[in-house]
């Protein structure tokens, strides 16, 4: 029995055998996957270093262990490799300056810098630069620094003052000293450059009425022309303003900088006395010959009609009683112009130099130049005076404002909206006290339909505007216009407007500007006379032209002669003490909210329930001509040409 089980056992054995090989046969994959393999991993391909390892062990004595073997999951995950060194490749006697500078600039150090944004300008710049110095070379000052000192050391050329440009010491010891030399000076440097082409002082300082450019450079632009200048002096200037009149200036300082020696009185002053009219005679006679430069008898006393003549010329040029009598007032204004001395001199043509600091660098290739104390208007071209004529401009309660704008167009017999401040201030009051006061003036009055009072004053030869209005679009609303009061123009001191400026001759500088910018039409002061009526004609531009209003109190005119003109604003004596006792940043121009005319009560759109009861009119008939006028009052349609 036990025979016969064994067999069967080993029968049935075979058989399964045989059926198993059978069935692999038949399916190859079913036997692989039924024998057991190792577990798979993914290895990275074999370096350099996995066969120097290779040999490293191969040497190994017997009796020495093996080095461990890393696990597959270990030599998958390679390290990260570190960020390369900006300051690698810097001179090693100049890497510990730039650590120590990368330190401090990273760490936001505010004692250096004067404000934040100036501060982030120059770490972009030397971060850009892998944090080299810009000052030093192999660990000592470089010739770029020199350079730059010694331009320093003459910035009061320009009128500028040496104490606001400190030095910091080249001679310290150390990196971290090193380090804050070099970013001490940078800002010096960045400080010299914003004076020299903006100034010292927000022009906000010195009045409420001066809106011009005065436009700071980048301080990256500075850094990075210092960096690439072969001639650092001469990158330096290249920020000074470069207009013509600036050089001008900076010679003639130089020019009485340079003077030794006591003054030399050439001004012929008048004595006090006691009138003298017309034919009578006084010791003082030949004197003031001397001083109006008028012709005659040396040793005559006698008071003569031709040096009355010129008495009564001198008088009518100031605007006084034109009597001929040398009166005591007389006296005063002959002695009033007498030159000023040389420091006075010198401190004025400083002052006028900050000023040209605060207009565009580039005027245009045609501008329009007002000089406000020298009551002058000039058209330059090409960099020469083109046409030039008087004017008349703001009092100094009313004053002219000091801007940069674009005419756009010539209006061609223009109406005069009233202002809102002057038809509440004046004309409503007027009303009250004379309600025929509007009809005999030639003004409108017209009721709007929201019950306000709008005034007008249709074009005519009355006309407070004149005949001709040029418009530069600004938030002060003046422009420069014709007037009929022709008579001003005879006077030497012409501010008597209310912020626009009168010209002299109208149709002359319309055929001007619009021979600049329309060459091709053949433009005449007689055609611009052709054209007056009673119905408003719009001259467009097809290229703007810029205009400054400027306060020029020192220039050299083409002779070379150092012109002085009075201070009618006061303007000077605010700018003189902003110099010597401030200082501030001057930032980028901010966009300024459209002006529509003021907020003020007075600027509020009149009302007829606003009539006031009788009462004076006080300074209403003076109030009539040249005040500042809103163009954007309503208007009669016009006609565009």
């Amino acid at each position: 029995m036990r025979g016969d089980r064994f067999d069967r056992i080993l029968a049935g054995t075979a058989l399964t055998l045989v059926l198993t090989l059978a069935s692999a046969h038949a399916q190859p994959d079913l036997l692989e996957a039924r024998m057991p393999l190792p577990e798979q991993t993914t290895l990275p391909p074999p370096t350099a270093s996995d066969v120097t390892g290779t040999t490293s062990n191969s040497s190994a004595t017997p009796n020495q262990a093996a080095p461990s073997q890393a696990t597959p999951s270990d030599s998958a995950v390679a390290a990260p490799e570190a960020a390369p060194d900006p300051l690698a490749s810097l001179d090693p006697a100049d890497r510990p300056i730039a650590e120590k500078m990368r330190d401090l600039l990273t760490a936001k150090v505010d004692r250096i810098f004067p404000n934040r944004k100036e501060r982030s300008v120059v770490e972009t710049f030397y971060q850009n630069h892998n944090f080299a110095p810009l000052w030093f070379e192999h660990g000592v000052v470089n010739a770029r620094a020199k350079a730059a000192i010694e331009r320093l050391r003459v910035a009061d050329a320009d009128g500028l003052d040496l104490k606001d440009y400190k030095l910091p010491s080249f001679d310290a010891v150390g990196a971290d000293a090193l380090a804050e030399a070099e970013l001490k000076f940078t800002v010096t440097v960045l400080t010299f450059a914003r004076h020299l082409q903006a100034g010292r002082f927000p022009q906000s300082r010195v009045g409420k009425d001066i809106e011009m450019p005065q436009v700071p450079p980048d301080p990256a632009v500075v850094l990075t022309s210092i960096s690439d200048a072969t001639d650092v002096a001469k990158a330096l200037d290249a920020f000074s303003p470069p207009h013509e009149g600036y050089r001008r200036l900076k010679a003639k300082l130089a020019e009485l900088r340079g003077v030794n020696g006591p003054e030399e009185e050439k001004f012929v002053r008048i004595p006090e006395g006691p009138s003298v009219k017309p034919g009578g005679n006084d010791a003082r006679i030949p004197l003031l010959r001397t001083r109006l430069n008028v012709v005659g008898e040396d040793d005559s006393l006698r008071y003569d009609n031709d040096l009355v003549a010129a008495v009564k010329a001198f008088q009518k040029g100031k605007a006084v009683n034109a009597d001929g009598v040398l009166s005591a007032n007389t006296v005063k204004l002959l002695n009033g112009g007498a030159p000023p001395r040389r420091a006075e001199s010198v401190d004025t043509i400083i002052i006028n130099m900050e000023r040209w600091r605060w207009l565009p660098r580039d005027l245009g290739k045609a501008y329009v130049m007002v000089n406000i104390p020298d009551y002058m208007l000039r058209v330059v071209k090409d960099g020469r005076l083109h046409w030039s004529t008087r004017i008349v401009v703001g009092k100094p309660n009313l004053q002219t404002p000091l801007l940069s704008a674009q005419m756009k167009y010539i209006t061609v017999n223009p109406t005069w909206n009233v202002p809102p401040s002057i038809i509440n201030n004046e004309y409503l009051p007027a009303l009250a006290q004379d309600p025929t006061v509007l009809d005999r003036m030639g003004l409108k009055l017209v009721n709007n339909s929201d019950g306000t009072v709008h005034i007008y004053q249709p074009p005519g030869d009355g006309n407070a505007l004149g005949r001709v209005r040029f418009n530069f679009p600004n938030r002060f609303l003046v422009y420069q216009h014709d007037t009929p009061d022709k008579h001003l123009f005879a006077h030497d001191t012409r501010a008597y407007s209310h912020g626009c400026m009168r010209v002299q001759d109208p149709p002359k500088y319309a055929e001007v500007l619009l021979n600049l910018v329309r060459p091709t039409e053949n433009w005449s002061a007689e055609r611009i006379k052709k054209m007056y009526g009673s119905s408003e004609v719009d001259i467009q531009f097809p290229t703007a032209i810029p205009v400054n209003l400027t306060y020029q109190t020192a220039f050299v005119d083409d002779e070379g002669k150092l012109q002085i003109r009075r201070d009618i604003y006061g303007y000077d004596g605010r700018m003189q003490s902003a110099i010597k006792n401030e200082r501030g940043m001057v930032e980028m121009a901010q966009e300024r909210p459209k002006d529509s005319g003021g907020s003020s009560a007075s600027n509020k759109r009149p009302r007829t329930a606003d009539l006031p009861p009788r009462q004076a009119a006080g300074g209403f008939f003076e109030q009539l001509f040249g005040t500042r006028t809103s163009q954007q009052q309503v208007r009669p349609p016009s006609r565009v040409r």
